[in-house]
């Protein structure tokens, strides 16, 4: 299958699809103008379906994407998806059989994100149409375990002739080149999409990636999240982690006893950051938005990958689209 005639894109280059008001319409409009492909992030079930339609009127004929993250995703979300006819849908950290088959059912092409053998086998089960490799340099939420170039040719051994995409470490066109050169269809990029005058992201949130030197792998944004993710430290790490990243004993238990925060429904990041503060070991994954003040960036988790080392600007979408397909900027 050629992925990007699938999914009409110009150049082999994908825009993660960060929730929480971080990829909206605005960015995803400007990555299909650029040839890529713009993904919407997990937003309330009617802002979503708000989001789509604006982008099938702002940018007609390129694909529309939508990233369902799954401890997250209602029905509802679903139902909005199979209802306005999306082009594309990842299904990430979690998912079934049921879910994939009704998103295809709709004529939906479905990713799914993957970090290890195991899930790779279990998506392909699911009769996933392509897949996303996701390496442990990646920014935001993990499933990736390995580095992304050595979990590559594993992922395509087992993906069963599907299309598989990388993600992790992708900043540069060389990175991308890399991929590709490594058996990729594509790539797949968050940071350096942040990084751009269209994210949602707070402008304070994109100075502190400019000027991060590393990341943390860490588990303290975790209140009704299950996994791991990767971010630049800020008051709130300071605090409740050790040098390495890794939470402390009471934040660690209270995540552990959190899942059904994310059961909450579609309450606005704003709303539950309010109540957030450096002080207590309470923070859920949200990250800091135009929408919220300054300040509330130290207690909210700023995501990143390993690759922001490499990033020293904030740019447009057009021109980050450009720069990871190795076009002069």
């Amino acid at each position: 299958m050629d992925v990007l005639d699938r999914l009409h894109l110009d150049v082999p280059v994908v825009q993660a699809g960060m929730g929480g008001g971080l990829a909206g319409p605005e960015l995803a409009v400007a990555v299909a103008h650029a040839g890529g492909l713009g993904t919407l992030g997990l937003t309330a079930a009617d802002r979503l379906r708000a989001s789509i339609r604006r982008m099938r009127a702002e940018a007609p004929g390129r694909a529309v994407a939508v990233n369902l993250l799954m401890p997250f995703t209602r029905r509802r979300h679903v139902a909005v998806c199979v209802e306005e006819r999306i082009d594309v849908a990842v299904v990430a950290f979690g998912g079934d059989r049921s879910l994939v088959q009704e998103l295809k059912d709709a004529g939906i092409f479905v990713f799914t994100m993957v970090g290890n053998a195991d899930q790779v086998r279990r998506a392909v089960h699911w009769g996933v149409d392509a897949l996303i490799a996701q390496g442990a340099e990646a920014g935001g939420h993990l499933v990736g375990q390995a580095p992304a170039l050595a979990f590559l040719p594993i992922a395509r051994d087992l993906a069963d002739g599907r299309p598989v995409l990388l993600a992790g470490g992708i900043a540069t066109g060389a990175d991308t080149r890399a991929a590709l050169a490594a058996g990729a269809d594509a790539v797949v990029a968050g940071t350096r999409f942040v990084l751009t005058h269209e994210s949602g992201a707070h402008p304070e949130y994109q100075r502190r990636l400019v000027d991060a030197e590393t990341t943390y792998r860490t588990m303290l944004f975790g209140m009704g999240w299950p996994d791991p993710h990767r971010v630049v430290r800020n008051a709130a790490t300071h605090r409740w982690c050790d040098p390495s990243g890794t939470a402390k004993p009471v934040p660690q238990l209270i995540n552990a006893r959190s899942g059904l925060v994310a059961r909450l429904g579609d309450v606005p990041p704003e709303r539950i950051v309010r109540w957030q503060t450096p002080r207590l070991p309470l923070f859920s994954p949200a990250a800091p938005t135009r929408a919220m003040p300054a300040a509330w960036v130290d207690r909210t988790a700023l995501y990143a990958g390993e690759s922001v080392r490499r990033m020293g600007s904030v740019i447009s979408a057009r021109d980050a689209v450009a720069e990871l397909a190795g076009a002069p900027v």
